[in-house]
């Protein structure tokens, strides 16, 4: 039997980290839906298929599978069976995804992959939709949250790392208006699931938010 953890939050919020660093210590597989899509979209762009056509998008998704797996720590992409963990990075993949992702088609099958691989492993699932629309029946739903100000800081300080000048009322203002399409989309729109644990992390570090998730878990394991 399966367990799964979902954690949803806006932006920012530090959901792909902590999920990472809680997968780690709890031996669970994070799943890392971006890396999804960028397979589909290298098995569209190895199909010719154009960008445009989402009857050939839609068609072409018939014959493909992508999952997730770990080894000695790392994860691995695997697509039809091949491991194309080091072809999804390129800058031509994921515009491919970018683009590609809007479809309807391509969402209802990751949706199918991600619900196959939660019933099959013990996995921790992060984005915008997971504990509303991907894995409504997880055994741990978390809301992932912090201040809009919080969340532009935590940014500003990763592209000042890179040597990346910024500003960061700019950094503030993209956020908030990132939440606010997020929250107003059409599809798999961002809410907090009704049973959800709701974790506002902008006065916690980052261990001390992933002790907090592993007590949450230990508490319904």
């Amino acid at each position: 039997m399966s367990f799964n953890i979902a954690i949803d939050g806006p932006a920012g919020a530090g959901k792909s980290t902590i999920a990472k660093m809680a997968a780690k210590k709890l031996g669970f597989i994070y799943v890392d839906t971006g890396a999804m899509y960028r397979a589909l979209a290298l098995y569209f762009m190895r199909c010719g298929i154009d960008v445009s056509s989402e009857t050939g998008i839609a068609g072409a998704l018939k014959n493909v599978s992508v999952t997730i797996a770990y080894e000695d720590g790392r994860q691995q992409v695997i697509l039809n069976e091949e491991n194309v963990t080091d072809l999804i990075r390129t800058e031509a993949v994921g515009n491919m995804a970018s683009a590609t992702s809007i479809y309807p088609a391509v969402r209802t099958k990751l949706l199918s992959l991600q619900r196959e691989m939660a019933a099959n492993h013990d996995v921790i699932m992060d984005g915008r939709d997971i504990g509303t629309n991907i894995l409504p029946d997880a055994d741990v739903k978390i809301y992932l949250t912090a201040t809009s100000r919080e969340r532009a800081k935590r940014r500003a300080l990763e592209l000042k790392q890179k040597g990346i000048a910024c500003d960061i009322d700019a950094i503030e203002k993209d956020i908030n208006e990132r939440d606010e399409r997020d929250k107003n989309r059409e599809i798999a729109p961002l809410k907090q699931a009704e049973d959800a644990i709701y974790l506002d992390t902008s006065d916690m570090g980052i261990e001390a938010v992933v002790e907090k998730i592993m007590a949450i878990v230990k508490e319904k394991q």
